[in-house]
């Protein structure tokens, strides 16, 4: 009585408990070497437990638990939806291991790297069977000539299946399975080129590009390129190693958790210009959209936007439990539209979870903050301090909110990162101190940098020059810290660890959020 009383009579909890069943269900089946024919084997499954729904429909418990290994089974039926059925000819990678010719158009953005181009097609047809096929290719081609999106190639190469790193937990193979990718160009040749339909998104950011690096040298460019659409192809190896070891990749890549800085930052702005705080919420959600748009709208970029308008609600809304509800709604909705995100995309995991800590673990670590500044104060018998920390708008400006939300950030995302990457960055919270407050600045001062060039263009220039100060001090100080030998060390976890951290750190969050409910506020 008291379970159904708990579950089944809130629709809210309902709802929250079939949205975890479909994550498990992708979860699970993401986790083992399908073929096919296990589709079939839930299709028995399915019709199973439709039979004993009508059996058992009239009794609350069964029901439930019905519908729940219902959820569990579409979760599983979507993973295997998305996986090639090897045996059919009329897909690409069917082919893998043998040499062919085929006709494809580049479907995606050209990914320019330091030594190469790598670009994504969707195959059309097998000129040697003259067959229509379908399916993806990853073609790793030199940097010139340049195609683009649309563009249609004949290439020339011996295909095959993406090969694993083996001295890494990394599946190269599922990680471009997420993009739909199941076969690799070896050695690629393009026989022929015509030029095809103009992508209005991947043109307009082409110009901004070009424009980018006309305003500023390298390095500078490319950080540039990173902070506005998460472009890293410009950097040098050491460069990003050393963003890596010093903890602040996440400022040069499109991120929830980038985009929700933003986002907060804006919204203060916005509130301290004297707009209501409803009007600065749905400015900030119009910004995170036209940043969309600006950065070319990829899968992505758009997970992140998403992230990011999540983060804005809860501190427009203030209530835990129905932002808990839309989160996790929203990270259904996504497996829904692509299941291998799950598991094999670390960029998703961080995001998300960066998110939570942005909405769940921010405003708890407010609060200690808060608690253990006022007793400082106490201890010392400081009037001044006292007045200081029980004024708690100190924490409410940009360099507070930021403050806050880059710790809850660099918590809650750690132990995947010591499982993902086996690298403990020891100067991340100083380097973030440093760093963090001045991002949005750039980002703004670097977006207008770029617009004022196209209508007067010196005066572009002039900005840029402004910029190029705040540029070189992020680069030189991570360039310092990089060196340092103590600055990172390496820290490799099991998958097991992991989980049993994540396990222990959301039972204190849960029993912290339930004793402080009433009491904390978001934003």
């Amino acid at each position: 009585m008291r379970f159904r009383e708990g579950i089944i009579n809130s629709k809210s909890k309902t709802f929250l408990t079939f949205c975890f069943c479909f994550i498990f269900g992708v979860s699970l089946f993401s986790g083992m070497e399908l073929e096919k024919y296990w589709q079939y084997r839930l299709y028995v499954v399915f019709f199973i437990i439709g039979f004993l729904l009508i059996l058992f429909w009239k009794n609350f418990f069964w029901r439930f638990l019905l519908f729940c290994l219902l959820f569990f089974i579409l979760g599983g039926f979507r993973f295997l939806l998305s996986v090639p059925d090897w045996g059919d000819y009329r897909n690409i990678s069917y082919y893998n291991g043998e040499r062919a010719e085929f006709v494809g158009v580049i479907s995606s953005e050209p990914d320019a790297r330091s030594d190469a181009a790598r670009y994504v097609m969707d195959v059309s047809s097998l000129l040697s069977s003259k067959i229509s096929v379908r399916g993806k290719v990853l073609l790793k081609l030199p940097l010139y000539p340049e195609y683009t999106h649309g563009d249609v190639l004949t290439v020339r190469c011996v295909l095959q299946s993406p090969k694993n790193f083996f001295d890494s937990n990394f599946r190269y193979d599922n990680y471009l399975a997420r993009q739909g990718i199941f076969s690799v160009c070896v050695s690629p040749q393009v026989v022929s080129m015509k030029s095809g339909n103009y992508n209005l998104f991947f043109g307009f950011k082409k110009k901004i590009n070009d424009r980018v690096e006309s305003l500023w040298a390298e390095p500078n460019s490319s950080l540039v390129a990173g902070l506005l659409y998460g472009a890293r192809g410009g950097f040098t190896p050491e460069l990003l190693d050393s963003f890596s070891r010093v903890g602040i990749t996440h400022i040069i890549a499109i991120s929830g958790y980038n985009i929700s800085i933003i986002a907060t930052v804006l919204m203060l702005g916005l509130i301290g210009m004297g707009l209501f705080r409803r009007q600065a919420f749905w400015v900030s959600v119009a910004g995170i959209i036209l940043f969309v748009l600006f950065t070319g709208a990829s899968a992505s970029v758009v997970r992140a936007g998403i992230m990011g308008v999540i983060v804005l609600l809860a501190q427009q809304l203030g209530r835990l439990s129905r932002i808990g509800n839309v989160l996790v709604f929203t990270a259904a909705l996504m497996l829904l539209i692509n299941p291998y995100i799950l598991i094999w995309d670390a960029g998703f995991q961080l995001s998300f979870l960066a998110t939570i800590g942005l909405v769940y673990l921010s405003p708890i670590l407010r609060s200690v903050v808060l608690s253990k500044a006022k007793n400082l104060s106490r201890k010392f018998s400081d009037a001044k301090i006292l007045r200081f920390a029980q004024n708690d708008k100190w924490l409410d400006g940009v360099l507070g909110q930021t403050l806050v939300s880059t710790f809850s950030a660099i918590i809650i995302t750690l132990p995947l990162i010591l499982y993902q990457f086996g690298r403990l960055s020891v100067v991340a919270p100083l380097a973030n101190i440093l760093v963090l407050w001045l991002i949005p600045f750039l980002m703004l001062f670097s977006f207008l940098s770029v617009i004022f060039s196209f209508l007067f263009y010196p005066l572009g220039q002039i900005i840029a020059w402004i910029t190029g100060v705040g540029l070189n001090y992020v680069i030189i100080l991570t360039q310092w810290l990089g060196k340092k030998s103590w600055a990172a060390t390496e820290v490799k976890i099991s998958l097991w660890v992991m989980l049993l951290v994540y396990v222990i750190l959301f039972f204190i969050l849960a029993k912290v959020y339930v004793k402080k409910n009433k009491n904390i506020t978001i934003g």
